[in-house]
């Protein structure tokens, strides 16, 4: 039994005939690794006829993935890239396709992207078809929803500050942590952040640790243009990045650049502990 069985809408299925081949999902397309199958068919529902374009035209995806901008945006992409082999090509709905998107696309817009005409959600099945549907509304209920980054604009980088003013913005927000940046060379020569968090104290509410790190990670991969303008250098750098969660939405309002020598800092966040809000 598959992972995705809980997606599949059953009905009649598009039949690939012989022209198709199994082939193992390559070790380079990282976003279809552990998602319960490790063949594909090729070529693919994007009509890629070689591994070597699939694992070009795929690890531009991969970035999108990793911002979890849709629980189901894996799902989606490697059914199309890396289709599982079973005697029929099982499309993704049209329905799934429109969830994504609709989440999605205002990430791939944040960085200057469209919606691409090659995922148009017209070109899909509806459920009524065999597919791959997204999963029942019972789902949310099941799991905990967490709150969402969304592409906003920058904060300004703050560098010169009292321990008293930091305290009042504390006091106004939800969350404050601590961030290290650092640059690295991906294998596409691109240039990617090493991001560390580090929750050092927050006023998180019912969020743990672990949660808030997570969507912190999240919320740098969506605003990478505000990543790249909080470190231009290739030295780590140090921030504290503050904000709330409104409706859902997490937003950062104010960064600051966490010094060797910045006592200011280091005094506030020492004084967080024993300080009461008016």
């Amino acid at each position: 039994v598959f992972a995705m069985n809980g997606f599949l809408r059953v009905a009649t299925g598009l039949d690939i005939g012989l022209s198709t081949k199994c082939v193992a999902i390559p070790k380079e397309m990282g976003m279809c690794h552990k998602i319960g199958y490790s063949e594909m068919r090729l070529p693919n529902l994007m009509g890629h006829t070689s591994m070597a374009e699939v694992i070009l035209k795929s690890t531009t995806w991969q970035h999108l993935v990793h911002t979890e901008c849709h629980p189901h945006v894996r799902t989606f992409l490697c059914s199309l890239f890396a289709p599982i082999c079973l005697d029929t090509f099982i499309h993704p709905c049209r329905s799934m396709c429109v969830a994504v998107r609709d989440s999605c696309a205002p990430v791939l817009r944040c960085h200057g992207h469209p919606w691409p005409a090659s995922l148009d959600c017209d070109r899909f099945p509806g459920d009524e078809d065999m597919c791959l549907a997204p999963l029942t509304k019972d789902y949310k209920y099941l799991h905990k929803v967490l709150p969402k980054p969304t592409c906003q604009t920058c904060p300004a980088v703050e560098e010169f500050f009292t321990h008293k003013r930091v305290l009042e913005v504390f006091c106004d927000s939800n969350f404050a942590v601590k961030v290290k940046l650092s640059k690295k060379r991906t294998a596409l020569e691109d240039q990617e952040y090493n991001i560390e968090c580090q929750v050092e104290f927050t006023t998180q509410g019912s969020l743990l640790p672990y949660e808030t790190q997570s969507m912190i990670q999240q919320w740098l991969l969506i605003n990478e243009k505000c990543v790249e303008r909080m470190n231009p250098t290739h030295r780590p750098m140090v921030y504290l990045l503050v904000g709330n969660i409104e409706e859902g939405i997490i937003l950062v309002k104010q960064v600051y650049r966490w010094q060797r020598k910045d006592s200011q800092l280091t005094l506030a966040t020492q004084k967080w502990r024993y300080h009461k809000c008016l």
